[in-house]
């Protein structure tokens, strides 16, 4: 079994997230996978995120406002 951090991007509405996730690395067929953990912490970053607590969700990544570019 092998561990690989990586980043995850969350996006909800005008808000994007970066989210620091390990995933697990096996020989079987589910490989790679989250650890119950790291999903649960991907599950509430979108849910703050959908509710607009940045102040929450900046706890558990990096936040950021998306600001559409005119052309």
């Amino acid at each position: 079994m092998t561990e690989k951090l990586v980043t995850k991007l969350v996006h909800e509405g005008e808000y994007a997230a970066e989210v620091d996730v390990t995933l697990i690395i096996t020989e079987d067929e589910w490989s790679p996978y989250l650890s119950l953990q790291d999903a649960y912490k991907l599950d509430d970053m979108h849910a703050a995120l959908r509710r607009g607590d940045v102040a929450t969700a900046a706890k558990i990544g990096r936040v950021y406002r998306l600001i559409p570019v005119a052309v």
